[in-house]
């Protein structure tokens, strides 16, 4: 194998798997791998031709100041365009926006700006006209605009198009794709004009974007829903968008969107995003309503490494309601961790505190059951431990016993749910028992999770 001189000469030329183990009906499905990218994602192409394309026509110098709006992926191929050729980069993201990739792009040196994921394009704070009012403000700054970038969708006109044909010897039925900038989108639309004017054009639109409804019905809302897939979807038409040749859309909703991409790591050991999960989900919808065999393709859009935290986490598919525990009508159906099933993080009373504090920072948890055996001894918390080593540190090394609260707050497990409101009140956690058998704990949030759950 050649030895490349850059990250950048890996972009593109991605792989592609044939999936063996999902059920596609009738027709034979194949995986974009663009997850391969060296930024984990298809965005890395467009990142590269739009800033190159800036650079051919004069518009930027190294050491130019670039801003862009983004949900994440397009950050990231810019981000590494920006570091791999001397650019300072600012992108401003909306708050959904996964922990992973805001640490990738803080990492690779870009200035991030967080702001609301609740507001519609015109509303000063969408992410978007922030981005733009920015490059406008800031002195010598350039606005990428992918939105409305001709050099975006030139990136899979010129590129990506071909490229898939060539792999796939030219044969191909059917290509599933999202749409979020509407790059992807219209450059594949022009390549496959030319190239393959046959293959069909097949949308996976978030549930709550207006797209959808838009190719199926040919009705344009001028009202959306907030939806939690990240990088697809929209609320109005970008400027660069040629809709005209695709004729096929799904809607699909975030809980078959997270189920689907888990399904794919499950069965064909792929890792693939929330939006890789949208795309095959409506790409096996597709695929099983043939009645003649089909040659499809589908992108892995991006690598789930950005969202172990989020749908790759039981504890948060749980929280959200995309994955069900068996419901026994009781206040064991808020305990986010049952302690029958070891989920419970705990200590022991003769554990140092250093331990305990260890394990609050490792789980994310602000306070720890002490258990002596099977039994519950007491509840230390992080004000419990601030307080034990403020002003000597060396109690760090103290016993759990020494710091713990041993007077518990515990609820029998039939108990009604409002019976946990005075527990909150007093600035408690509530201890669940079933007799002498600790069951878990309920906090604040997770009752406020469980409500907003009934209201799904």
């Amino acid at each position: 194998m050649a030895i490349h001189q850059s990250v950048l000469e890996l972009i593109g030329q991605t792989p592609i798997v044939k999936a063996q183990r999902l059920d596609t009906g009738v027709c034979e499905l194949y995986l974009k791998l663009e997850s391969q990218n060296p930024g984990g994602s298809i965005k890395d192409r467009i990142g590269l031709s739009m800033i190159e394309a800036a650079e051919n026509a004069g518009r930027i110098k190294p050491g130019d100041t670039l801003v862009e709006g983004t949900a994440g992926n397009t950050g990231i191929g810019l981000a590494l365009v920006a570091q791999q050729k001397g650019y300072k980069l600012l992108l401003v993201v909306p708050d959904k926006m996964s922990r992973e990739k805001i640490f990738n792009l803080k990492a690779m040196g870009a200035q991030v700006v967080l702001t609301r994921s609740d507001v519609a394009k015109g509303h000063p704070d969408y992410y978007q006209d922030l981005a733009e009012r920015i490059a406008r403000e800031t002195p010598g700054a350039y606005f990428i605009n992918q939105f409305g970038n001709p050099d975006n969708p030139a990136a899979h006109e010129l590129g990506t198009g071909p490229e898939i044909l060539a792999q796939m010897d030219g044969k191909l039925d059917a290509i599933v794709f999202g749409c979020g900038s509407s790059g992807t989108m219209t450059g594949l639309s022009r390549a496959f004009a030319k190239l393959s004017p046959d293959t069909e054009l097949v949308l996976a639109d978030p549930v709550g974007s207006i797209l959808e409804e838009y190719i199926n019905r040919g009705t344009l809302s001028d009202k959306s829903a907030s939806w939690m897939v990240e990088g697809i979807g929209e609320d109005f038409l970008p400027p660069i968008s040629d809709f005209t040749r695709v004729k096929k859309a799904y809607a699909i909703s975030d809980k078959e969107s997270f189920l689907t991409a888990r399904e794919l790591l499950e069965k064909e050991g792929i890792l693939g995003g929330s939006s890789t999960g949208t795309l095959l989900a409506a790409a096996l919808k597709y695929c099983r309503e043939q009645t003649e065999p089909k040659r499809v393709l589908v992108f892995v859009c991006d690598t789930g490494n950005k969202y172990l935290s989020k749908m790759y986490n039981d504890y948060w598919m749980l929280d959200n309601g995309f994955i069900q525990r068996e419901s026994h009508n009781d206040l064991r159906d808020l305990i986010l961790r049952p302690y029958s099933q070891r989920d419970t993080v705990v200590v022991g009373p003769n554990d140092l505190l250093v331990t305990a504090y260890q394990r609050m920072k490792l789980y994310d948890v602000s306070q720890l059951p002490v258990m002596d055996g099977e039994h519950i001894v007491g509840i230390v918390d992080e004000s419990d431990v601030l307080l034990h080593v403020y002003g000597d540190e060396s109690r760090f090394r103290d016993p759990v016993s020494t710091a713990m609260v041993s007077k518990l707050d515990k609820i029998p497990v039939a108990d009604p749910i409002e019976s946990l409101l005075p527990v909150f009140d007093r600035g408690h956690v509530a201890i669940v028992m079933d007799g002498e058998r600790f069951l878990g704990l309920i906090t604040r949030i997770d009752l406020l999770n469980f409500l907003r759950r009934r209201v799904q």
